[in-house]
């Protein structure tokens, strides 16, 4: 025990650099996610255990710079400025810019919401989404996230990792929590859910997320063959696909999106890495850097119809 308490107390010890106002400031703002979306000032005190006029300090100034916003009631929630640093973030995402115009396209062959996610602990982060406007869903935006046992994107990035890797993955998830009619309501059904999803390659979810919605998923591969740097899927109500109709065309479609994603991903990847290994004055710089920059203009919006998939998301959270 003696032995790590050294090491302990050296891991909680400051940055020599850091700015106590601005941490205070990042640790009201950080008090904020799905599920704690207003506070009043007192409990922000007691969460973070700043004195009440600090406190009381600390949220005038992000709110004077619309970071927070106080509501009629007094309660205090997150602004339109965190909106539009999270939308630059994710803005600026290689992963987010690579997968911006093959799913524009996938959205206008389909007719269908489209999403790119990743998993954060047991959820899916959702990064870019295109919705169809007849989709019947809950408030889904660039940065929500949702249990990733319940949606097909999160289901398959889940079946890439080992049994270790799930357990405490979801160490923490409550499978009888509200969720759709057919979601799994236990870490054995799940598992073999996850083990079908695996070997098969694809994810399906079959009103597990709310009544009246499906999707099917694929992996996104990055330079781990292994293990998926990300999903993506096409969302349906149910009374328009059946599930055979997702495992068809639709499966085609999305499957041939994430192998352009991927293949544009690994050759500006080799793109860079043959760059690093050649020498300033080398002539083929110049051919490589071409090159690159012809796909980066590929994947850039042509028109303003084409605008960033995370300022649409901003504009109907904002809206």
């Amino acid at each position: 025990m003696k032995t790590d308490e050294p090491a302990e107390s050296a891991e909680k010890t400051p940055s020599r650099y850091r700015i106590e106002a601005l941490a205070k400031g990042l640790d009201v703002l950080r008090l904020f996610d799905e599920s704690v979306t207003a506070l009043k000032l007192r409990e922000i005190s007691d969460r973070t255990g700043i004195p009440m006029p600090t406190a009381f300090r600390v949220v005038a100034t992000l709110e004077e710079g619309g970071y927070l916003e106080r509501l009629p009631d007094g309660s205090i929630r997150p602004g339109v400025a965190v909106l539009l640093l999270g939308s630059a973030a994710l803005r600026g995402s290689s992963l987010v810019q690579l997968s911006e115009q093959p799913l524009r396209h996938l959205a206008e062959q389909s007719g269908e919401t489209v999403n790119l996610g990743v998993l954060v602990g047991d959820q899916v982060l959702y990064l870019a989404r295109l919705r169809n406007s007849d989709l019947v869903t809950a408030n889904i935006q660039v940065g929500s996230t949702l249990p990733a046992a319940y949606t097909s994107m999160g289901k398959l990035l889940l079946a890439y990792l080992s049994d270790a890797e799930l357990k405490a993955v979801l160490a923490n998830h409550d499978f009888s929590r509200d969720a759709g009619p057919n979601a799994a309501g236990s870490l054995d059904v799940l598992r073999e859910r996850l083990a079908a999803i695996r070997e098969q390659g694809y994810s399906l979810q079959d009103q597990e997320v709310a009544a009246g919605l499906r999707s099917v998923s694929v992996p996104v591969f990055g330079r781990n063959a292994a293990k998926p740097a990300a999903a993506i899927n096409i969302a349906v109500s149910t009374q328009r696909h059946d599930l055979a109709s997702l495992r068809g065309p639709i499966l085609q479609r999305l499957r041939a999106t994430a192998e352009d994603i991927a293949a544009d991903a690994e050759r500006l990847a080799a793109i860079e890495g043959e760059k690093a290994r050649l020498g300033t004055d080398d002539p083929r710089l110049a051919e490589l850097s071409a090159e690159g920059e012809a796909i980066a203009r590929r994947l850039v919006p042509k028109t303003a119809a084409e605008s960033v998939l995370a300022d649409e998301a901003l504009a109907d959270a904002t809206s």
